[in-house]
């Protein structure tokens, strides 16, 4: 299957973790045969420092690894809000079908193998319950999920999960955006964009009081794929939530929280990536990767949890490892 990928480079965290996903997309999946875009911020007003990624070994190590690095003009976000990245960046790809994934993601089985159907736009559903927050007094979920729909000209009816009750987070469309896909980045980035421009700039009173930093792109993007004919991974057939959180893919978000909870099969897929001499060295320079890939601190994070009993909330497991002066970020 060919499609193209694109993921955000800049200085700083972000260039490091470039250099891992693209190191275990080309170890794990060589079959797929799409272009690999590193969209790459343009400085400007929107940035006070420049976010380019510099020239060095990162940036050669990308291109060696057949990356395009391509910048893109942010028009609505910057440093204030970096998460537009993924909605500014859509921008930097050519026409086709693609998949945006998070920096923070390794690659861990073939992707050409996968049977995607990007005419109907899916999203990541590894998340917690954490946009909207429902106070005491209202208003509930259906109200705030229905105007903002409304507001897109969408219908709620048609994204509920009648498997789930009344007023439970789960019933409604809310995705993780670690990832998503579609057949055409410049109607994706329009429906993205003005989802999110609506909910920053123009609000259903419905939301007035919701905090939207950093949860502003994953309140948007249900209403972006509902607008664009789609919808929850696996629902009508084609890929599963599994094949891109777990077979496929990991976010990992933060190398701790990989070691800490990741299949063994991903960190397998990892050790070999990185094994690579020429890979070794450039990745070792960041430390929080040297110290958990390449030194013990990612097998001593492993050792603290049981993968088939892991606590409910990410944060009990954060907090474990920051205990254990095993959280580096």
């Amino acid at each position: 299957m060919t499609f193209n990928i694109l993921i955000i480079g800049q200085k700083g965290r972000l260039t490091h973790e470039a250099c891992l996903f693209v190191a275990t997309l080309r170890q794990n999946s060589p079959n797929w045969s799409g272009r690999l875009i590193v969209g790459e911020p343009e400085p400007g007003e929107r940035w006070p420092d420049d976010p380019r990624i510099p020239q060095g070994d990162q940036r050669d190590l990308l291109t060696d690894l057949g990356a395009e690095i391509v910048p893109f003009a942010n028009w609505h976000f910057g440093s204030y809000y970096p998460n537009g990245n993924k909605i500014e960046g859509l921008t930097a790809l050519p026409d086709g079908p693609f998949m945006f994934f998070d920096t923070d993601t390794v690659i861990t089985d073939e992707l050409a193998d996968l049977d995607i159907d990007f005419a109907r736009p899916s999203a990541s559903m590894k998340r917690e319950n954490t946009w909207p927050a429902v106070e005491l007094y209202g208003p509930g979920l259906n109200e705030i999920w229905g105007a903002l729909h409304a507001r897109r000209g969408g219908d709620l009816a048609d994204t509920l999960d009648p498997a789930w009750p009344d007023e439970y987070w789960q019933r409604y469309l809310y995705f993780n955006a670690g990832w998503f896909f579609g057949d055409d980045p410049a109607a994706f980035h329009r429906a993205f964009r003005d989802a999110a421009l609506m909910i920053r700039d123009d609000p259903p009173e419905e939301i007035v009081t919701q905090v939207l930093d950093p949860w502003l792109d994953q309140a948007a993007l249900p209403l972006a794929i509902h607008e664009l004919g789609g919808g929850r991974p696996g629902a009508k057939g084609g890929i599963s939530p599994e094949h891109l959180d777990r077979s496929h893919s990991f976010h990992y978000r933060f190398l701790p929280l990989m070691y800490a909870t990741a299949p063994d099969h991903v960190i397998e897929a990892v050790t070999a990536a990185t094994a690579p001499n020429r890979i070794k060295k450039v990745l070792k320079d960041y430390e929080p990767f040297k110290r958990f890939l390449y030194q013990p601190k990612g097998e001593k994070a492993r050792a603290m949890f049981d993968r088939t009993a892991l606590p409910r909330r990410e944060q009990a497991i954060r907090n474990q490892l920051k205990r254990n002066g095993l959280w580096l970020r």
